[in-house]
């Protein structure tokens, strides 16, 4: 994994040097000052924060109106129970099939619904399955994390490595008997991300006839490691 700089803090400079000059006295390598380096990881784990579910119902008449008629009404009841339990219109989408085999016409329909609420998903599957019982198929929910939600963890898991670096900076400073100040470079050196993958096969199902409780909701693991130098100052001095 490429090492990627997380934040640089520079001694100001008030030019650059070509070479051919000399250089400052004040920032030569041997006045330059004191510095502690150390690495810091963490680990953070953060479960799926959306859930997909497919609902579907069909039926075969011999004309096209009927048909459309029949599976109409039933759709129409599957996005009034949706919007009544808060679902909006965004997280919702709507496929519909027509086909002629011989003299009948089969239609197909099909909603797509993606939740964040968990528990509002699971009273909304059991209302469709008891209200339409058979002529509804109602699939098992399929969790994933949203990007917000993944770069909430990176994010997290980042800041966590370079608090527990400035904490372990701190303590050794201090048995040293020196004051920690602030922080020269911060390098993010090493991350990588993690999926229960069998966890969440043994979660997912196929389209199921009732929903009694919640599946298996899968989680994704970032782990973080940076390396931070800090300046140090002597404890022994006073300001005065």
């Amino acid at each position: 994994i490429p090492t990627r700089v997380f934040a640089s803090i520079q001694p100001v400079s008030g030019r650059e040097f070509t070479g051919n000059e000399k250089t400052d006295k004040r920032q030569t390598p041997g006045t330059r000052g004191r510095e502690i380096q150390v690495t810091g990881t963490a680990e953070v784990c953060y479960p799926a924060d959306r859930a997909s579910v497919r609902v579907s119902v069909g039926n075969s008449k011999e004309s096209v109106n009927e048909v459309t008629n029949s599976v109409s009404r039933r759709l129409d009841y599957i996005l009034q129970c949706l919007r009544q339990h808060g679902v909006k219109d965004e997280d919702t989408s709507v496929r519909r099939f027509l086909q002629r085999e011989a003299d009948v016409y089969l239609m197909d329909a099909e909603v797509v619904v993606t939740f964040s609420d968990f528990e509002k998903m699971e009273t909304v599957c059991s209302i469709l399955l008891e209200k339409l019982d058979k002529s509804v198929c109602v699939g098992a929910p399929r969790f994933y994390h949203s990007a917000e939600c993944l770069g909430r963890l990176r994010r997290r898991a980042c800041v966590s490595a370079v608090e527990n670096a400035q904490q372990k900076a701190n303590d050794a400073s201090q048995l040293l008997g020196q004051t920690l100040g602030p922080p020269q470079l911060i390098t993010e050196e090493e991350t990588r991300e993690s999926k229960n993958e069998d966890e969440e096969d043994r979660g997912r199902g196929q389209a199921t006839a009732s929903i009694s409780h919640l599946p298996f909701i899968p989680t994704i693991t970032a782990v973080s490691r940076v390396s931070v130098s800090f300046s140090l100052r002597d404890g022994s001095r006073k300001k005065l």
